[in-house]
């Protein structure tokens, strides 16, 4: 790979380029795009929108990490963080870059979030590509579900500390 992957707080510069960001169709069943849930994020002290940005500049993909989340509740841990919307704009999907960004999302919130000692996800039991990727990038199935709006969820955990 040629690029360099880094994790940003948003930034107003990336909003275009967010709002530019395409999924399949049935992508979008499993996450929402960034301009759906960025004023959302923006308007909760709760959630923090967070960019994957290639060489730099280039927004290639997006995630919310939510404190106090009724997953972090369901999980029984008030230290954890929930990521949730994960998505790659569609130009940029199958470079890796996802699997890259997930490997470095735990130092991140070892870095801005001291507090937090385990970051939970919910991936829909149909989403198989997403389950692969919590996998590998180190995440855990401890058996823990949910039903979603979508049907069931598994819930993932990594514990950063």
């Amino acid at each position: 790979m040629n690029s360099s992957i880094s994790l940003s707080s948003y930034k107003e510069q990336f909003t275009q380029d967010l709002s530019r960001f395409e999924l399949p169709v049935d992508q979008l069943g499993y996450t929402g795009l960034p301009s759906e849930v960025l004023d959302l994020s923006i308007s909760d002290p709760n959630r923090y929108p967070i960019v994957i940005v290639k060489d730099e500049h280039v927004p290639v993909g997006f995630f919310v990490l939510h404190m106090n989340s009724d997953i972090a509740k369901l999980v029984n841990n008030p230290k954890a963080i929930l990521l949730r919307a994960l998505s790659v704009s569609y130009p940029y999907q199958g470079k890796g870059y996802a699997k890259e960004a997930m490997s470095l999302v735990p130092r991140f919130v070892l870095e801005h979030f001291p507090d937090v000692d385990e970051i939970v996800l919910a991936v829909n039991s149909k989403n198989i590509a997403a389950q692969q990727l919590y996998i590998k990038t180190g995440f855990e199935d401890k058996g823990f579900r949910k039903i979603g709006i979508k049907g069931p969820q598994y819930i993932y955990h990594f514990k950063v500390k």
